[in-house]
């Protein structure tokens, strides 16, 4: 059976406030930009929202690590938040917003709220921290998406996709790059293109070919 390169689908499962997913960002950013006809889904987990109930804070060790094997550095302006818990309820309810309404954007929002949040220090914790990112993409979500005392509805029923894609892949933890061709679903190790992106292209081109797909698949 043929397949167009069209109806194959990226899925990326990240927190906006975790250090890794902002190290394997740039790898999504490579692909979309040599394959801008597959398919994106950013899937915020909101593994760092309050609502949770779990730790959120992180240890500098964690960073050092991520710096070390990624070739990053953080923000002393990030650096100062670290001993903070942090809570992604917002962005998680913002960046599932985009991902339905405005999907064409979503890959600019998730970017310039990880500037925000791992460069600039922001804590994205409250409406007023989005200001200056939501009128810089020319956005209007409604006011439901800024509600911290709870993940909306559409949030929650991600999330549950979510956990139902960890459950085949047999893993929770984020950052996941996953590839799906027909039926097969492909778990990209993004650990091994920290250092250099744009060598998940060439990874991604193998799979392609392997279904008989190129980059000028219509």
């Amino acid at each position: 059976m043929t397949t167009s390169l069209s109806s194959v689908q990226l899925f990326f499962l990240y927190d906006s406030h975790c250090p890794w997913s902002f190290a394997a960002t740039p790898l999504v950013n490579k692909i979309h930009q040599a394959y801008p006809q597959i398919t994106l889904h950013l899937w915020h987990s909101a593994f760092f929202s309050s609502l949770n109930e779990t730790e959120t804070r992180l240890e500098e060790q964690e960073i050092c690590d991520v710096e070390q094997l990624a070739n990053i550095r953080f923000s002393s302006l990030y650096r100062t938040t670290l001993k903070q818990n942090r809570d992604s309820t917002l962005t998680a309810n913002l960046m599932t917003w985009a991902q339905l309404k405005a999907p064409n954007l979503a890959l600019d929002l998730l970017n310039t709220i990880q500037e925000a949040h791992f460069t600039q220090g922001n804590s994205l914790e409250n409406q007023d921290d989005f200001t200056k990112i939501i009128a810089e993409l020319k956005l209007s979500p409604p006011a439901k998406v800024f509600k911290s005392d709870k993940l909306s509805k559409d949030t929650q029923e991600l999330i549950q996709e979510v956990f139902a894609l960890q459950e085949i892949i047999e893993t929770q933890a984020i950052p996941a790059l996953l590839l799906a061709i027909d039926d097969e679903l492909i778990l990209l190790n993004h650990n091994f293109y920290l250092t250099q992106p744009e060598a998940i292209v060439e990874a991604v081109q193998l799979e392609l070919e392997k279904h008989h797909l190129n980059s000028t698949t219509k």
